[in-house]
């Protein structure tokens, strides 16, 4: 399995790169970011800084969108990042949610996600491409490699991610939901004539280690990434709304969002969201990683025999150092000594 780290643009900037840079020196292999140009800062221009400041780590935002962005640009970015580092970049991709939101614009239809996937890849790779009506192609790039992962939550852009995705993005951690969604990518893509093998499986949710020993403690963490249950309730209300509660949707996912009221997108992503109040605590823990290091380790142990190869985990809260150290010293070790005494 590998690990992430999930990483809001802040200001300062330099803030971002150095936790990027513990992260990589703490074992993680991939820096992810938001991307919602009006909520924080521009990440590509960060990832630059990044990748200067590390050796290894591939990073990419989690997740853009074809709306906000021209999906030459992008594949432009990434390209010229590559063409800089090495190819070292990932490019998770969605529907739309805060940076479309925040504008009064709407999330894209599936068709559109599925034109700028190939567009993306194809410029990304080196590779020539008809955009409206002109067959184009990067000719300087030589040799760039980029994978797109798709985020996704309903059946459809299920569907979608294992018929065009190298990779499927789950942004939540709960076991039952996460069965469920990979097994339906993993059947599109056989379906669709591809190896269900090949398509990597990606689960990102908050990681907040502490002893846990105490219930304040405990309370704690969970006000800390309550917020993550918020903006999870975001897609699963346009999930429920198309598709009704009485969907192939897990009742697990769609429960917990009758007491949602609304959504301000100023507090998107942060602790102490007082939008997330509807959230429960039995979700909270369902959705996140949190406690002790024991506990992150046998939860990453049932999320990789469903058939993860990623954890990506959120630090928007108040113990970002000290859970990167823990994962460093204690989580990831003993995932990585697992694979070694199976084989």
């Amino acid at each position: 399995m590998d690990f992430g780290v999930v990483l809001q643009t802040n200001p300062p900037a330099s803030r971002t790169v150095e936790l990027a840079r513990q992260a990589e020196t703490h074992g993680f292999d991939y820096v992810w970011t938001f991307d919602s140009h009006l909520l924080w800062q521009e990440p590509f221009v960060i990832y630059s800084a990044i990748l200067a400041a590390t050796r290894k780590v591939v990073v990419g935002p989690m997740v853009t969108n074809p709306a906000t962005r021209d999906w030459t640009v992008l594949a432009s970015l990434f390209a010229t990042l590559n063409e800089m580092y090495g190819n070292r970049t990932v490019c998770g991709i969605g529907r739309g949610d805060s940076a479309v939101r925040t504008l009064n614009g709407r999330p894209s239809n599936l068709a559109t996600l599925r034109e700028a996937v190939h567009v993306i890849r194809e410029l990304a790779n080196d590779r020539a491409v008809e955009v409206n009506g002109a067959k184009v192609r990067f000719p300087w790039s030589h040799g760039s490699e980029l994978e797109l992962w798709v985020a996704a939550y309903g059946p459809l852009a299920l569907r979608l991610t294992g018929e065009v995705g190298d990779g499927f993005i789950l942004q939540l951690a709960d076991l039952d939901v996460a069965a469920w969604m990979i097994r339906t990518v993993r059947d599109a893509a056989e379906q669709a004539g591809r190896d269900p093998d090949t398509v990597k499986f990606c689960v990102a949710a908050p990681m907040y280690v502490g002893n846990g020993d105490s219930p304040a403690e405990r309370a704690h963490m969970r006000e800390q990434c309550r917020w993550f249950g918020g903006m999870v309730g975001n897609h699963v209300a346009d999930i429920v709304t198309k598709y009704g509660a009485g969907s192939t949707v897990p009742k697990a996912l769609t429960d917990y969002i009758q007491g949602r009221q609304g959504y301000d997108y100023n507090q998107h992503g942060r602790a102490g969201n007082t939008h997330a109040d509807f959230v429960p605590d039995e979700i909270v823990e369902r959705f996140c990683l949190l406690g002790s290091p024991r506990e992150h380790v046998e939860k990453l142990e049932a999320l990789r025999a469903l058939g993860v190869t990623q954890f990506a985990g959120y630090l928007q809260h108040d113990n970002k150092e000290e859970t990167l150290r823990m994962y460093g010293e204690r989580v990831i070790p003993a995932l990585r000594e697992t694979v070694v005494a199976t084989a």
